[in-house]
This record gives structure tokens, sequence and C-alpha cells, in this order.
């Protein structure tokens, strides 16, 4: 089962750069998105996006999630335009400052979601752990919390689908289209669930304290995280990006 999260090998200068750098500039995307007013702004930066994971193999991926947030999305355009009243009637409920603010956070909902898991998909848990340790000097214990639980979103999505496959075999119908009916189906699923999540946590935790875990420190990793000109220069892109946000 591929995770859209899972990283994606590659040569490109995205996979090259410093872990450090792809976060510092996924978090610039999404905090000039959070700060563009303009939806020529926030359209560019979802392109931007869009574009790097073109570059970087890894669009189709992305598309994927966008299909999953499409609905999200249009679903808060609704809710906006409900309790946002203002400017001139369109039909029905539907004002254009209601549209207009529904359209902007439905956008910032997408153009917040996808730089991060870009980032993600471009770069290996390890290495992001160990460069945030050394570059950033994030305590190790932080590091490895956050590596984790990335490593076991796939784990217990394939635990999920493999006790509903359980459950159907038995006769429960999980293809109903009430949402309600649906939920009240899943929602017993959930114990066995967290008895699985936590037995394997306490697994890997144990495993983690017989390797030496807490002797791990920011010079135990053998592999070291410059920071050259290429990782200086997405940086300053990144800045740009907030200043432009902010600007626009």
């Amino acid at each position: 089962m591929i995770n859209v999260i899972d990283y994606v090998d590659g040569a490109t200068f995205l996979h090259r750069l410093n872990p450090v750098s792809k976060l510092a500039l996924a978090t610039g995307i999404i905090v000039a998105t959070f700060l563009a007013q303009s939806f020529p702004a926030l359209i560019g930066l979802l392109a931007l996006t869009l574009a790097l994971g073109a570059y970087a193999g890894v669009l189709g991926r992305l598309a994927s999630l966008l299909r999953v947030l499409a609905p999200l999305a249009l679903l808060m355009l609704v809710l906006q335009s409900v309790f946002v009243q203002g400017g001139a009637p369109l039909f029905a409920f539907f004002t254009t400052e209601g549209v207009a603010s529904g359209a902007r956070a439905s956008l910032r909902l997408l153009g917040v979601a996808l730089p991060l898991v870009l980032a993600l998909m471009v770069t290996r848990p390890n290495d992001l752990a160990n460069a945030c340790v050394e570059v950033l000097h994030v305590p190790y214990h932080y590091a490895f919390a956050f590596t984790t639980v990335l490593r076991f979103v796939p784990v217990f999505s394939q635990e999920m689908d493999a006790i509903m496959e359980a459950q159907t075999a038995r006769g429960v119908a999980f293809d109903t289209k009430n949402p309600l009916k649906k939920m009240r189906l899943m929602l017993p699923l959930c114990i066995p669930l967290l008895l699985s999540s936590v037995a394997k946590t306490d697994a890997s935790a144990l495993a983690a304290e017989q390797r030496g875990f807490y002797l791990r420190g920011r010079d135990s990793a053998y592999k070291r995280y410059p920071m050259r000109g290429a990782d200086m220069a997405a940086c300053v892109a990144a800045a740009a990006l907030v200043c432009a946000g902010a600007l626009l």
C-alpha cells in the first residue's frame, strides 16, 4: 500500500536540498498563503506548489491528495457563503462577499496542506529528524517522535483496512451511502485499532530503549547536513514569498 507521504526517490534539486531548507521553503509557502488576500496570489502559490511537485516527479500523488481535499474545500466554500453575508446578492443565500470569502478559505486550505506534504515526499524521515537535530538544535526525542508518527500513519491505515475487511467478511456493509450510518459502523472499529496501536507503540518503545535511544544526541548521527549555498538561496526564497504574501 502506497501512502501519500511516502518518500519518492529522485535526483532533482529539491531532493538534494538540506531537509531544513525544504521545511523552510514549505513553511514560507504556507505562511504566504495565510497572509495573501488576493486571488492571483493564492492561485499563484498553489500553482507554485504543483509546479514544484511536477518537477520532483510527485505531481500524481499531489493530485490524489487534491481529490481528497476537494470535497472539504467545497464544503468550506458553502459554509463561508452561508455565514458571511455582504455585498450584492447572487442567488439564494450566496452573496459576492460570501463567495469571495469562501473561495479564499478553500484556496488557503489547499495551499496550506500541499507544501508540507511535498516536503515530506522528497525527504527521508531519518534525514529530516537528523537535520532538525543538527541544524535547528531540536532535541532528538521530539524529532524522533515526529518521524515515528509519520511512519505509523500507513501502518495504522493498513490495520484499519484489515479490520474493515474482517468485519465485511462477517456481513457488515460499509458501502452504505448514508454518512451517519457509516460513522455508526466505523466507531466500534476504533477500539481494536486503539488496542493494536498501543501494542505497536509499546513494542517500538522497548526496541528503541534497548538500542540506546536515551543516549542519542546531536553528534550521534554519522551523516552530516551542512547548509550550502543552494540551501541559503531556498531560505531566502521562502522569506521573499512571505514578504510577497504580506503585500499581495
